[in-house]
């Protein structure tokens, strides 16, 4: 008994003496944080302008940032780049959020039972193993060039990765922890909404986040393959006239748009993790 109290004594000390090293260790604002973000790009930003105006690089090839910016006023001005984005925004939205919901409730299914495990993950994982690029001809052949295959290309690209975490967080959850519900006498209910989803939420959460981004992966593709609007298309028409600084407009857009929705997420992983021990670096 006296070995155990020992035990627990000492595991509570280093506890202790760990929450108070962090308590005592100033972490960075959020400004300074943002500052050291922005160090590379400004830099990056800097070179390449003074490289275009000393003439290394190409204009045609490579154009100034500079000229880009134009560019990008010259759009938001006449509404082209707004309507163009609003277009890719609604599609992306629409096929993260179809994907993304059946490969949740997908992930949720056969983590939770081991004979839809059986069943369904080795179809999945095949699936899953198959470009986007080489199923975009059968999309066209089965739904056309309309929005519903862009619509469906976009929910595949974000339907596996929500699929593989949840299934994986579900399946990582610590089995000590069924004992100790079981002896506590939870119910299965209680123990799927105090047990298994707040163990699996961060591999959730890391899940939307990947979504997110193979959904603007997919809706690249999805506007590449025949379309008349959307950001997509924008790039592929100022290609063909040789526009490169709205081609460079298109791709920061996707760019900005990606980090800014892979932040949002962070926000939320911040908020409902807060109970997460990690190491902060």
């Amino acid at each position: 008994m006296s070995n155990n109290s020992e035990l627990l004594y000492g595991d509570s000390v280093v506890k202790a003496k760990r929450k108070k090293k962090i308590k005592g260790k100033q972490l960075p604002s959020k400004t300074v944080i943002f500052l050291r973000g922005m160090i590379f790009p400004v830099l990056l930003i800097a070179v390449w302008e003074a490289a275009g105006i000393y003439g290394f690089v190409s204009e045609t090839l490579l154009p100034r940032p500079s000229e880009i910016f134009m560019a990008f006023i010259d759009l938001w001005t006449t509404g082209n780049l707004l309507y163009h984005f609003q277009v890719s925004f609604l599609r992306a939205i629409g096929g993260f959020i179809i994907g993304g919901s059946l490969g949740l409730l997908a992930g949720l299914a056969v983590g939770f039972s081991s004979k839809i495990e059986h069943t369904l993950d080795p179809t999945m994982q095949m699936l899953r193993t198959i470009p986007t690029l080489a199923v975009i001809p059968l999309f066209i052949l089965w739904f056309g060039f309309g929005e519903v295959s862009k619509v469906l290309l976009i929910a595949k690209g974000a339907f596996f990765p929500l699929y593989v975490n949840a299934f994986l967080g579900i399946r990582s959850v610590d089995g000590k922890m069924y004992e100790v519900a079981k002896v506590l006498q939870y119910s299965k209910w209680k123990q799927i909404t105090n047990l298994i989803i707040p163990s699996a939420l961060p591999n959730i959460l890391l899940g939307l986040r990947l979504a997110l981004g193979a959904a603007w992966l997919a809706l690249v593709a999805a506007e590449l393959m025949g379309s008349s609007e959307g950001i997509g298309y924008l790039i592929t028409d100022a290609r063909q006239f040789s526009q490169t600084t709205v081609v460079f407009v298109g791709i920061i857009i996707f760019a900005v748009f990606g980090k800014a929705s892979d932040s949002f997420i962070r926000i939320f992983e911040r908020r409902l993790l807060k109970w997460q021990d990690s190491f902060k670096g």
